[in-house]
């Protein structure tokens, strides 16, 4: 934190023009050694190669954004009610950035916030998840190849048991001007107190919940396709996967037998580095137990097992990708987000049903749903208590675009021309006596 706070006062001082020219020379190191870094991901997370490259992609395309994004950092000048003044706003650096980020996307999580910050003028404290570090390490590198100075962009790998204490530190100390944090909304509630005792800026990516909708007009076979795409992307240890499908009933059967068949046909689960893998196994033990919780759960409770339903063969850390039908909103798949290769499928009745049950959570991140009608369209997109709305598309998140969630999934958005003013803050200059 101390060498961030040294640094800062000339990192932010220096012309946007060069801030931008170094984050885009980090980012033609990082297209210059993506296999290597895809590599890492996959080696310390589990994912497959392919989605792993997509990371890295996606990840080096938020420091390009950012990169042009520091020279668009406009102030105002506001017409004064006095003939003697003149009134300005300028927008500076918050200061150091306190940057804690999780394991299912080790690169991607890291670049979304450090691209923004180092854009503004800030300096950063980055805290990657325990279990992947490797990463953030490897962004360090990149960052001091391209000339990113020392102090600017700083790694503080932990252990599991020192994460809490860690994450305390960077709350409390009053160098640390600004917390941006992406995981789960218990962790996030605790970091919000400890900032609240400096008064701190927060930004918050919290946990989902995501419904994904097929209503009766819906082209059933895009529906399928999306729903794979959203539900088992990562092994469905992504915030904004799916995790309640609710199919309106004239078209559920159809849609359960054509999911249930592009699951078996589609889905690979393997070693992520076999080029035909799809699924890898999960982060840990304990989130395989999770599912399996959930699975049991809802079986005791009358839902049915269409495909999967259990650990898969190669190791204790693989599960085979789940389908579950007669699944009712008493069960706790639908009630917590599972983060796992589970899509439990509710049938609804009514438009009105459907977005009862999608709202009648306390988290709002990111939702789908498939519809043809244009009027329904326009409803339900409005009606639905989320950040993000995916809308006949299963994959949503760009880098152009604002990303961000509402209710107990967070504050504050991340990429697009917003995500840059979570570094900056407002200044008021009134200029008299002219």
């Amino acid at each position: 934190v101390r060498a961030a706070h040294e640094a800062g006062a000339a990192w932010g001082r220096l012309p946007a023009k060069e801030r931008s020219a170094r984050l885009r020379r980090w980012y033609e190191l990082m297209m210059e050694n993506k296999e290597e870094l895809a590599r890492i991901i996959t080696a310390e997370n589990g994912k497959p190669l392919k989605e792993a490259q997509g990371e890295i992609m996606y990840s080096a395309s938020f420091l390009e954004w950012f990169a042009e994004e520091a020279r668009r950092i406009y102030g105002d000048v506001i017409p004064a009610s006095a003939k003697d003044r003149r009134v300005l706003v300028l927008k500076q650096p918050v200061g150091v950035a306190a940057i804690i980020t999780p394991w299912n996307f080790p690169s991607a999580m890291i670049t979304r916030k450090v691209g923004a910050a180092l854009a503004a003028g800030c300096t950063v404290v980055v805290k990657p998840a325990e279990d992947t570090p490797l990463s953030a390490l490897a962004l360090g590198e990149l960052a001091n190849q391209a000339g990113i100075p020392a102090g600017v962009y700083n790694v503080v790998p932990c252990s599991r048991q020192q994460t809490a204490a860690v994450g305390e530190v960077l709350c409390t100390d009053p160098l640390v001007s600004k917390i941006s944090f992406t995981g789960s909304t218990a962790t996030g509630k605790i970091l919000l107190k400890h900032a609240a005792g400096t008064v701190k800026r927060v930004s918050m990516e919290l946990g989902g919940h995501a419904p994904f909708i097929v209503f009766d007009s819906a082209n059933v076979d895009r529906a399928v396709a999306g729903a794979l795409a959203s539900k088992y992307r990562n092994s469905g240890q992504t915030c904004v996967c799916t995790n309640r499908f609710l199919v309106q009933k004239g078209i559920h059967d159809e849609f359960v037998e054509k999911f249930a068949k592009a699951i078996e046909k589609e889905l690979h689960v393997g070693n992520g580095f076999d080029a035909k893998t799809t699924q890898g196994p999960l982060i840990n033990e304990k989130a395989v137990e999770k599912v399996e919780k959930h699975i049991k759960d809802a079986v005791a409770q009358g839902a049915s097992i269409v495909t999967g339903g259990k650990r898969h063969s190669l190791g204790k850390n693989f599960f085979e990708p789940t389908l579950l039908s007669n699944v009712t909103t008493k069960m706790l798949c639908t009630q917590e987000e599972t983060f796992g290769p589970l899509a439990p499928v509710i049938r609804f009745e009514t438009e009105a049903e459907a977005v009862a049950i999608a709202n009648a959570v306390n988290v709002g991140l990111a939702g789908y749903f498939y519809s043809q009608d244009p009027a329904q369209i326009w409803r339900v997109a409005e009606q639905l208590e989320l950040g993000m709305v995916g809308v006949n598309e299963g994959i949503i998140s760009s880098v152009e675009c604002p990303f961000g969630g509402v209710k107990e999934s967070g504050l504050g958005r991340e990429g697009s021309k917003y995500g840059i003013d979570e570094y900056l803050e407002m200044k008021y200059v009134c200029f008299g006596g002219l």
